[in-house]
């Protein structure tokens, strides 16, 4: 038999994607592309967060784990994700690798991320089961609306999730939303500035000692001919690292 976890305030948030997508229609062409739904929840309160997005990219994934925090209105322990490509470069058994970008959104936020261990369910069952909640109270209901922009599938995604973040529990006193009113003054404040997502990836200095960063070319010092760099992409910033 498995052992009810129970987590303290401000302990754990479980983080995944529903395997239910939901279509936005383009009102132009009439061209249907499905939304991947991302979803969240505190172990202690069991508050839940929902949003659509385009992709299951890390751009994407990290945007949603933020929001999200946003939402719960601060910064828990620890995030626990199932093993998807986003998060988690390789499942290993023991030392899973983080994706250098959702390690570093980790870092300015302030918490650690700790993937659900391949094989151990009990790490899941959080997260799966507000999956689980999400796609038959929430998305369910929405599958046969048309929407035709992300905004407008947002929009009524939020309602669903703040309707069920205010339902009574069935066994325990007071609603999701009571809980988080405890569970808020445990979770630790949002960082002051906002993250700025920059993409990371392994590079080789040329003979000419350039790096190339979408088919531009940027000068390093000329020791570092054919050697490897790591290179961060951000929106306004180029970096180029060698050996940290």
């Amino acid at each position: 038999p498995t052992m009810r976890q129970t987590h303290l305030a401000g302990e754990r948030m479980f983080v995944d994607y529903a395997g239910l997508r939901l279509a936005v229609t383009d009102p132009r062409t009439g061209e249907v592309r499905p939304a991947e739904i991302f979803v969240a929840a505190l172990g202690f309160s069991h508050a839940i967060y929902a949003d659509a997005t385009w992709t299951q990219g890390t751009a994407d994934w990290i945007g949603s784990n933020d929001h999200a925090m946003t939402e719960f209105g601060g910064v828990p322990e620890a995030v626990v994700p199932d093993n998807l490509k986003a998060a988690v470069t390789k499942a290993d058994r023991y030392e899973p690798t983080i994706n250098a970008s959702y390690q570093e959104w980790a870092g300015h936020v302030g918490t650690t991320i700790l993937p659900a261990r391949v094989r151990k369910p009990n790490d899941k069952s959080k997260g799966e089961n507000a999956v689980l909640v999400v796609e038959r109270e929430v998305l369910a209901p929405l599958r046969d609306q048309l929407f035709f922009s992300l905004a407008d599938l947002n929009a009524a995604i939020h309602a669903g999730v703040t309707k069920l973040n205010a339902r009574p529990f069935s066994k325990r006193e007071g609603s999701r939303n009571d809980a988080l009113v405890e569970e808020r003054s445990a979770l630790r404040p949002l960082p002051a500035t906002p993250f700025q997502y920059g993409h990371w990836r392994k590079s080789r200095v040329n003979i000419d000692y350039h790096v190339e960063v979408d088919k531009r070319l940027y000068s390093v010092p000329h020791a570092l001919v054919r050697q490897q760099v790591d290179v961060r992409h951000g929106a306004t910033l180029i970096e180029i690292y060698h050996k940290g």
